[in-house]
């Protein structure tokens, strides 16, 4: 099932969870402004991850950020977020208007070109708010994101857009896995970030 569409979409799951396609929350302004900042000013590091025992980098970036030095663990390495920079609480200000939700943290990635993506994952770490909200918001290039139901394997595509937001919460995390997939049609940088919270 593709969902490539502009509109705002209300739960693109079919069942046993909830994410919802707000559309674009950024007018091209907004967009062009929060990209140069962030590109430029956060604090970017190559991701790693221990897979089979063995550390892998990746050429994917990551930032960690949030209200506090929290620990925030994935893929067996550990990470200590940053203070929010003006800029990010700006955009979480945003964020939680049109999500409805409270963060007390965010995840950014930076994928410079169509060639890096993120293979299938759920974010069920014991860290993290038991069902709660996570907010991802497109900044650079537009790129399809994925989901894959965990038993049966049904597929659902949608398309992110410059600006877009992108709420998944409820069950979403225990039955569902997603990714952003590779492709050879992007030559430019996206920046994702995801609002999430950590539970103290």
């Amino acid at each position: 099932m593709d969902l490539f569409s502009s509109d705002t979409i209300t739960n693109i799951l079919p069942f046993d969870g909830i994410t919802n396609y707000h559309g674009i929350v950024l007018d091209q302004q907004q967009c062009d402004f929060y990209y140069q900042q962030l590109f430029t000013t956060i604090n970017w590091k190559n991701d790693e991850a221990i897979i089979f025992g063995k550390k892998i980098i990746t050429k994917r970036k990551v930032a960690w950020y949030g209200d506090a030095e929290y620990s925030y663990t994935y893929s067996k390495v550990t990470k200590t977020s940053n203070i929010w920079t003006k800029e990010l609480l700006a955009l979480k200000q945003i964020v939680e208007k049109e999500s409805g939700e409270t963060y007390n943290s965010c995840l950014l990635n930076l994928y410079h070109s169509g060639d890096e993506g993120m293979a299938y994952h759920s974010d069920g770490e014991k860290m993290l708010k038991k069902n709660g909200a996570i907010a991802s918001l497109s900044l650079g290039a537009a790129r399809k994101f994925s989901f894959k139901h965990k038993e049966n394997k049904q597929r659902i595509d949608v398309f992110l857009e410059r600006g877009s937001l992108l709420v998944m919460k409820g069950a979403t995390q225990t039955h569902w896995l997603h990714r952003l997939p590779p492709t050879k049609k992007v030559n430019s940088p996206r920046i994702n970030l995801t609002f999430r919270t950590i539970e103290l």
